[in-house]
């Protein structure tokens, strides 16, 4: 059955709209070099130069509609309407070169209510196979009837942009017309860049709707209890919501509705450096016939993949259906949460590894959406660096940090969900000193939460952050879960709680103006020179 696309302003000979993985393996190994079969049966591809997002080269038409909406600034920039036509009608005179064209209709969105429809349009068979692995896959009724999308993704990656139109600055350009509905991608094949556009585009159009969109993992319990995990990269997010014992509703984003919490997507995008088939056996076995990696070293005789080779990226990725997760939840959907989950990764060992959360006190969380990297030196000498993003997913946002922080109040408030900040990262010392937190507490501390023992525990606050730290948890030693006890030296662990308050404050400044008296008083207490908390605002 033929498929136009004369509708978007192209004419190719042939389009194949919502090919099989099988015939997208066929399109792969016979059009794009370096494409491989693994010895497990996934489709290997390359991305050309670019190996992960481009933040800086992502732009948002301004359109009169919608500007008093968006987050100006260094996450959304601004871009003409004249510029985005000449982007688009580059894109599409590209595209209308190719004999052949690959079409991916799905949606996005597991809630019918608030499901949109989306349509990708690119030259690239990989592209095609990944996005029909992230898209929510239509039956075939369904896509007998989709009809018109709601949004169109245009991926011409393969030309660089033209850098003669006003407000292009590089070869690469992701712009996003969100009153039009396109999105458009020159300059990179990067796949990640059409999930994530996805990501932006429900980041605007579910808080409209008064639903909560959500950079997190979720599962949910045999009784049914749903638990979301929030976290920057690095931080355990995937690994501790793939619970055994617990249905995985999705890994990376979602919405919170009336109705519950609902994955976004389709399937899932993991990081497969290092991979190990012992710790994370679930993503190991997913990695089959259906699922994509992406630029992985592998044997060209034996086509094994080499998990720990970075020769291409640090970014080495596998995109699969969600369904290739054994304990998947299908569909993905759950309940109201009653645990929510901010998960840090302390490389300053200030944080408790769990810590109870006031409404307040998980908003100004939430807007910081803290963790710290470990920078390195060629001579070896390595310091904790804090890193924050908003939202725990700064670069996906559209309107200001705190609506979306609101609209979690709100939730919280409705739900009355308990909300923990739990650490990762490392206890005894900073980085260098301490040691990292054990997987095995960590893991302990999640099921306490789990199975509501650690809201029954005793609490102290913590003199600097004021949070709520229990004093108990079972399988975890009691000296643990407070940080100050664990450093040799007191006094050096109050002065890095100190340096890490005031990090916390200079990061908030660009929030203050828009946050009210009670989130600015749920900031950290910085201690002064005789090491007495004060407050102070953000």
């Amino acid at each position: 059955m033929t498929f136009s696309l004369e509708q978007h302003g192209i004419s190719v000979e042939t389009v194949l709209r919502n090919a099989p993985p099988a015939r997208l393996y066929e399109e792969a190994l016979a059009h794009e070099p370096g494409s491989a079969i693994s010895a497990t049966g996934a489709l290997i591809a390359r991305s050309g130069a670019k190996t992960g997002r481009s933040p800086g080269d992502k732009r948002v038409v301004e359109t009169p509609e919608i500007m008093d909406d968006v987050w100006w600034g260094q996450v959304n920039i601004g871009l003409e309407d004249e510029s985005f036509s000449q982007l688009r009608t580059q894109a599409r005179e590209h595209l209308s070169q190719h004999d052949r064209l690959y079409v991916v209709d799905g949606y996005a969105g597991w809630d019918p209510e608030y499901r949109v429809k989306i349509r990708v349009i690119c030259e690239r068979a990989y592209h095609a196979l990944f996005m029909h692995n992230m898209l929510i896959r239509p039956t075939r009724d369904e896509l007998a009837d989709f009809g018109s999308p709601d949004y169109v993704i245009y991926n011409a990656g393969r030309a660089a942009a033209d850098t003669g139109i006003e407000g292009v600055t590089s070869g690469t350009s992701v712009s996003l017309c969100l009153q039009a509905g396109e999105m458009i991608i020159l300059g990179t094949e990067y796949a990640g860049e059409m999930k994530k556009g996805v990501f932006t585009i429900m980041n605007y159009i579910m808080p409209r709707q008064g639903v909560l969109s959500m950079h997190c993992s979720a599962n949910e319990g045999h009784e049914g209890d749903v638990s979301v995990f929030f976290g920057l990269s690095g931080t355990g997010k995937t690994t501790l919501s793939a619970d055994p014992r617990r249905r995985l509703i999705g890994d990376d984003e979602h919405c919170w509705s009336d109705s519950g919490v609902s994955n976004i997507e389709g399937g899932c995008y993991a990081k497969v450096i290092d991979l190990d088939p012992r710790a994370e056996p679930e993503i190991f076995n997913a990695i089959r016939f259906g699922a994509v990696l992406e630029n992985v070293a592998h044997d060209p005789v034996s086509r094994q993949v080499d998990y720990h080779d970075n020769s291409i990226t640090e970014n080495t990725r596998c995109s699969y259906p969600v369904e290739f997760i054994d304990n998947a939840k299908i569909p993905c959907v759950g309940g109201t949460p009653s645990n929510i989950i901010f998960l840090t990764c302390d490389a300053f060992s200030v944080l408790p590894p769990v810590s109870r959360l006031s409404p307040a006190q998980a908003m100004y969380h939430f807007i910081s959406g803290y963790t710290a990297k470990v920078a390195g030196t060629e001579m070896g000498v390595t310091e904790p660096e804090a890193t924050f993003s908003a939202c725990f997913g700064a670069p996906f946002l559209v309107w200001h940090p705190t609506q979306y922080a609101d609209l979690l109040a709100e939730r919280i408030r409705n739900s009355g969900a308990t909300v923990w900040l739990v650490n990762t990262g490392w206890t005894g010392g900073p980085y260098g000193q301490g040691q990292r937190m054990s997987i095995s507490h960590t893991r302990a501390i999640i099921d306490a939460i789990h199975d509501g023992s650690l809201a029954q525990a005793d609490t102290v606050d913590d003199p600097v952050f004021g949070v709520a730290v229990p004093t108990s948890c079972p399988s975890v030693p009691p000296e643990v879960l407070i940080p100050e006890k664990t450093w040799d030296d007191p006094d050096a662990y109050r002065e890095m709680a100190a340096h890490l308050a005031r990090l916390f404050h200079e990061n908030f400044q660009a929030y203050a103006d828009q946050a009210s008296q009670e989130l600015l008083d749920a900031a950290p207490k910085i201690p002064d020179s005789g090491s007495k908390a004060r407050s102070g605002t953000a």
